[in-house]
């Protein structure tokens, strides 16, 4: 570098001027200006923090003086079992299955908390494909659309599932049916998130290569970016599956069916058993199709993969 001449870092060196001294300024420079922003953010972190403990009374002594109130709680709703007659019948006290005397019908709303997951799964994967495509800022057709589909998502997983639910709940009335249309809502604008997200990840030369044969914008997304994102479209989507049959056991207290609404009435009616045995059965559940999915999810990664190392 000659004299006079600044390098890409901005060093500007004059003529007498030490090399290493020159270097060593400049360092302390950039040392000292991060110092700076490294206090300013640091102090606006400190204060938003404080802002959110007055809000919210996030308060040592008022988390002492609650948590003794949470554990009476759980103790209350734990069920009284004598080893002495865990496996007696449905009417002995104290047994396990005096403890799930509804058992069959604390089943068939198990049944029908993950069929609304399921089918709100699919309605929202199928909207979050068609929506992430235009939504990706690589892959739409014009600036206009995707700001409409990136608008219009982030309204559907924007508002909560519960405020989905209430309003269809009042138009459809209680049930099954506005958990679902809820749930699907808010599945359409978090998967097309995360699938236009992959999008833009993709490798353009295939769809380079079909538009220069003359392929359409369709086929360029059919055949040039599917094969590519589907592996992760399909981990997201049992990911979401999951996240939806947690979500169909909240919607069910603002009437939205499935076992939260059970839940909801055995709580307000303090039914402390029934509390903890539905609660039992939901992580349990929860548990069951968590190792499944990742199983499934594994599965069809590894042979993706394998099919490539194949190829290759």
């Amino acid at each position: 570098m000659s004299v006079g001449q600044a390098d890409p870092n901005g060093i500007r060196i004059g003529e007498g001027d030490d090399p290493v001294a020159v270097f060593e300024r400049h360092r302390t420079e950039l040392e000292r200006a991060r110092l700076g922003a490294t206090v300013i953010y640091g102090g606006l972190f400190v204060l938003a923090l404080a802002a959110a403990i007055y809000i919210s009374n996030f308060y040592p002594a008022k988390l002492a003086a609650g948590v003794p109130k949470v554990g009476d709680y759980i103790y209350d709703i734990l069920p009284i079992l004598d080893p002495a007659v865990l496996f007696a019948g449905i009417k002995t006290e104290g047994s396990l299955a005096y403890w799930y005397f509804n058992l069959p019908k604390y089943l068939q709303l198990l049944a029908e908390t993950v069929n609304m997951a399921l089918f709100a799964t699919i309605f929202g994967a199928f909207g979050g494909f068609v929506l992430c495509f235009p939504a990706s800022r690589n892959l739409a057709p014009n600036s206009w659309i995707y700001f409409i589909c990136r608008r219009y998502m982030e309204f559907c997983r924007g508002v909560p599932e519960v405020i989905f639910a209430i309003a269809f709940v009042w138009a459809f009335g209680i049930g099954p049916l506005a958990g679902i249309v809820a749930i699907a809502i808010h599945s359409t604008g978090a998967l097309g998130k995360l699938y236009s997200e992959v999008n833009e990840n993709v490798d353009t030369k295939p769809m380079e290569g079909i538009r220069a044969s003359g392929g359409s914008w369709f086929d360029e997304i059919r055949h040039g970016v599917v094969p590519q994102v589907l592996p992760n479209f399909v981990s997201y989507t049992l990911l979401r599956f999951e996240i939806n049959i947690r979500a169909s056991s909240i919607i069910g207290f603002v009437g939205g069916g499935g076992v939260g609404q059970e839940l909801y009435y055995v709580i307000n009616f303090n039914f402390y058993e029934e509390v903890s045995a539905l609660v039992l059965l939901i992580v349990a559940t929860v548990t069951c199709v968590d190792l499944v999915s990742e199983r499934v999810r594994h599965r069809f990664i590894g042979g993706e993969n394998l099919g490539r190392e194949t190829l290759i």
